[in-house]
């Protein structure tokens, strides 16, 4: 009976998923190695963490294109649990007494008691003989082997994984290395540059002060001389000798000491430092801001620190831009001022992206659309979706920032009218105020040096933010249009010189 159960034996092995160790379930073969699993079982396979789509028997990566059903496996399956279970059913019909004088007859007579033990564990299960006891033993030790082998190949593809991953990491680490390497001989030359521009800077300035003192001192040198001569002169009662000197006495008596004062070019400087902290921003942005969670807790730090000493540096400027990222900046739009629709005496610079109170402003073409206010609106429209944009107002007294149907009036003022809607400063009151319809609503927060405008049609909203220190809210509208609404704004006093500038943003 072992020797007929042996090809059986090695039938159901052939039926047998290796990875859940039972008669396969809708078989699925690998076409690159021909290697068949169920399909619940390879699935959940290629699903656990740290296991990409390799074979789990010779390690070979699979696409799931390589995934077939094998209709043939499985007609097999059938056909060997069928075969078994009439196998089961043929000998479950042997009588329980027959078993038991099988048992007997290997014990004899002499030793009935130990025949009746065995025969009572044989029918729980344990093998009645030694020849089955040794076939089972077998079969046991076989499979057994075959469960080291496929731990043995386990764990030598794990280590064949473990050393492809190191590979991958060290590449990588050598290609961040490098681009940190070149990224600070970047900063370097930059920082050369820069220091170098700030040091002729300094130079200028210091060669006209030392120009100054010079001409101060043959002033003053020359202003002692003639003290001195009408001293002596005084004294000696030699009246008639001023006149020798009376020319010379008049020039620098009659002309007053004037001192120029000579600074540093401060909005040079300020240009220089905006700089260098939109690329800290930028650099913050790519790397610290979208993974602060793996980098080391000492960085995060030291990016504080740095943040707050450059912001000192910076506010030693009048009115320094602030530096700061919005949440909205996903939807950034680049809007550009008209000169179709623009008050005669602004005047429009910098690529369409800066508004200017100007004395002397280019001729503007007559148009029914040009505003009898000190008013100018963007080209671009939006009717629908989420738009962005922010503007600079560090510049300017008083001005309004907001939104106008296409369709305003060229005498209606922003925030006016039911078309239109804005939040205003005026730096004459020192109040920020937000206006639609004629009506003000009065907002508690300080000058915005930088406002930031989020139109929102999918919701219906029109949010103005503060972007001084932080992003601060400063007010919402709900709004309805039937017509495209474009960016507007508004200038106080014509006399301020004062500006707008529609600031770049790059987008997250």
């Amino acid at each position: 009976m072992a020797t007929a159960s042996n090809p059986v034996k090695n039938l159901q092995d052939e039926v047998t998923c290796s990875l859940c160790l039972d008669y396969f379930k809708d078989p699925i073969i690998i076409t690159k190695c021909s290697h068949s699993f169920c399909r619940a079982c390879i699935t959940q396979h290629c699903k656990d963490p740290g296991t990409d789509a390799r074979c789990p028997h010779c390690r070979k990566s699979f696409q799931q294109e390589n995934l077939i059903s094998n209709r043939s496996l499985a007609n097999t399956v059938e056909i060997v649990q069928q075969c078994l279970n009439r196998t089961a059913k043929k000998q479950g019909e042997e009588s329980e007494a027959e078993k038991h004088q099988e048992v007997l007859k290997l014990f004899g007579e002499d030793d009935q008691e130990a025949g009746e033990a065995w025969a009572r564990n044989s029918l729980a299960g344990l093998p009645s003989d030694r020849r089955a006891w040794e076939t089972k033993a077998k079969l046991e030790i076989s499979e057994v082997s075959k469960q080291i082998e496929m731990a043995q190949d386990a764990i030598s593809s794990s280590k064949q994984a473990s050393t492809e991953m190191n590979d991958y990491v060290s590449q990588i680490k050598g290609l961040i290395t490098e681009d940190f390497c070149a990224m600070k001989q970047y900063i370097e030359t930059q920082e050369r540059a820069t220091l170098m521009a700030i040091g002729q800077e300094q130079q200028v300035a210091q060669q006209k002060i030392e120009e100054m003192i010079g001409q101060l001192t043959a002033k003053l040198n020359m202003l002692t001389e003639i003290k001195t001569q009408l001293q002596n002169r005084l004294q000696n009662n030699a009246m008639e000798q001023l006149s020798d000197t009376s020319s010379k006495r008049e020039i620098y008596i009659g002309s007053p000491v004037i001192m120029n004062k000579i600074t540093l070019d401060a909005k040079k400087i300020r240009i220089v430092t905006s700089a260098v902290e939109e690329l800290k921003k930028q650099l913050e942005m790519l790397i610290l801001k979208k993974y602060p969670a793996q980098l080391p807790q000492e960085s995060v730090a030291l990016r504080q620190q740095r943040s707050v000493c450059s912001t000192s540096v910076v506010s030693a400027f009048d009115n320094p831009e602030p530096v700061i990222s919005s949440q909205f900046s996903q939807w950034a739009v680049n809007v550009t001022f008209d000169p179709q629709r623009i008050h005669r005496n602004l005047e429009i610079t910098s690529e369409s992206k800066k508004v200017i109170v100007s004395r002397f402003p280019p001729p503007y073409e007559p148009t029914p659309k040009r505003f009898c206010f000190s008013q100018v609106m963007c080209s671009q429209s939006f009717s629908e979706g989420r738009h962005y944009w922010e503007v600079s107002t560090k510049d300017s007294g008083g001005w309004a920032v907001g939104v106008a149907d296409g369709n305003i009036g060229r005498k209606d003022q922003l925030g006016r009218t039911e078309l239109s809607w804005c939040v205003e400063w005026t730096g004459k009151n020192k109040q920020l105020s937000a206006w639609h319809r004629n009506q003000e609503t009065q907002l508690s927060e300080d000058r915005p040096l930088k406002v930031g405008v989020f139109l929102d049609l999918a919701n219906k909203h029109l949010s103005f933010y503060s972007l001084t220190h932080k992003e601060t809210l400063l007010h919402t509208f709900e709004i309805n249009i039937l017509h495209p609404v474009y960016p507007a704004f508004w200038l106080y006093g014509l006399d301020e010189e004062g500006s707008l500038t529609i600031n770049h943003i790059n987008r997250d």
